[in-house]
């Protein structure tokens, strides 16, 4: 498994928005800098719906702070479409996600359990927060729904980094002999 190094450049990421149209969701679109990608296991986890809908109730704080907020899974187009309907979120959500994207994020990916569960492989839970020079900044890989983030540490953190007077480098950069 591939694990993401803090510091470097956030590969380009493209998948599928609502409208079927490729967008690489690793640069920020709304001139923020920073954009925050939640990678979800899709329309089958209750979690990953809670945890969306969570997220919504902390989305203006993360854009008062500059960092632009982004979800996506492996999720079809139809699997999308019937999940979003459920969702009460405003920030933008994608499908699409390949194998070969996930390897490079380095998410863990699991077998549906059941053709009742979803018909292909997932991600597991993985947030990756980029900068304003494209580089991987903060990271959190889970092989299970039940380990996320606390988003009120996750912005106060964020908010806390990004204040020019702290002067914070990216951490976990020191690579082992």
């Amino acid at each position: 498994m591939n694990k993401p190094i803090p510091g470097a450049s956030f590969p380009p990421l493209r998948v599928s928005d609502q409208d079927g149209s490729l967008v690489d969701i690793g640069k920020p679109s709304d001139g923020s800098g920073w954009r925050m990608i939640v990678v979800y296991r899709g329309r089958h986890c209750p979690m990953c719906t809670k945890f969306l809908n969570a997220l919504e109730h902390h989305v203006d704080r993360f854009r008062e702070i500059g960092v632009e907020v982004v979800a996506v899974s492996a999720d079809s187009h139809e699997q999308f479409l019937d999940h979003v309907q459920g969702l009460n979120v405003s920030f933008p959500i994608y499908h699409g996600l390949t194998l070969e994207q996930m390897e490079t994020l380095g998410v863990h990916i699991s077998s549906p359990r059941s053709a009742n569960e979803t018909d292909h492989p997932f991600s597991e839970p993985g947030l990756f927060v980029v900068n304003q020079d494209n580089q991987l900044h903060m990271t959190d890989i889970s092989n299970n729904p039940y380990l996320r983030p606390d988003l009120e540490s996750l912005l106060s953190g964020l908010g806390w980094l990004k204040n020019p007077e702290n002067d914070y480098p990216i951490r976990g950069t020191c690579l082992r002999s």
